[in-house]
């Protein structure tokens, strides 16, 4: 069983030695874990820094094309390098690296498809009042229209299985995270089971 952890960069040349540190080496049912970055056209030293931590997969763009495309490019890189589990993070070191564990478990013990980190939305001190009102409605809008219970649905905190990965189809130039949600839903209730959970972190 292999794990790919992605990270999209652009100009993370300062924070993502931390954020690679942080990443777990071993995890309980994982045989493999690697690690990739999407440098989305990084003008700083993002790349040098990644290699000379010792990243398995560089994806690269000569100039930024936006966070959609880079996930898609890194989806498409981990499938082509025999993942079984893709774990997207961020390289600010956003998100604890010691979570990721409990972010794959539900797909190794077959529970779900995609698993997606809630983040503490009203506890984090540097979201306004305004973003975290934006944030609860929109994740609510997103629950709507896809059928599930997501209570954080732009999170980039994510977990997907090799064939909940194969399936997705991103259109919008900007964004992946809310449409790949509804997508979810509609496949749940037609031909594919995709079971999303949320994990509180």
């Amino acid at each position: 069983m292999k794990l790919i952890i992605q990270i999209p960069c652009y100009n993370e040349a300062q924070t993502l030695e931390v954020a690679l540190n942080d990443l777990p080496r071993q995890i309980q049912g994982i045989d493999t874990i690697e690690y990739l970055i999407i440098n989305d056209g990084s003008q700083d030293d993002t790349v040098k820094v990644a290699k000379h931590w010792g990243v398995h997969y560089v994806v690269s763009f000569t100039k930024n094309k936006g966070l959609a495309k880079g996930f898609l490019a890194g989806i498409d890189a981990c499938l082509k390098n025999g993942a079984d589990i893709i774990v997207n993070t961020d390289a600010d070191n956003q998100y604890c690296g010691a979570d990721i564990e409990k972010l794959v478990r539900p797909i190794l013990n077959g529970a779900s498809d995609i698993v997606i980190g809630e983040r503490p939305i009203d506890q984090t001190e540097h979201f306004s009042l305004l973003k975290k009102k934006l944030q609860h409605f929109g994740s609510w809008v997103v629950r709507a229209a896809s059928n599930t219970d997501i209570p954080d649905a732009p999170s980039g905190f994510r977990a997907y299985s090799r064939e909940a990965a194969m399936r997705l189809n991103v259109t919008n130039e900007y964004t992946y995270t809310l449409e790949t949600i509804v997508q979810a839903g509609m496949y749940s209730r037609s031909f594919w089971q995709a079971r999303c959970l949320s994990w509180g972190l």
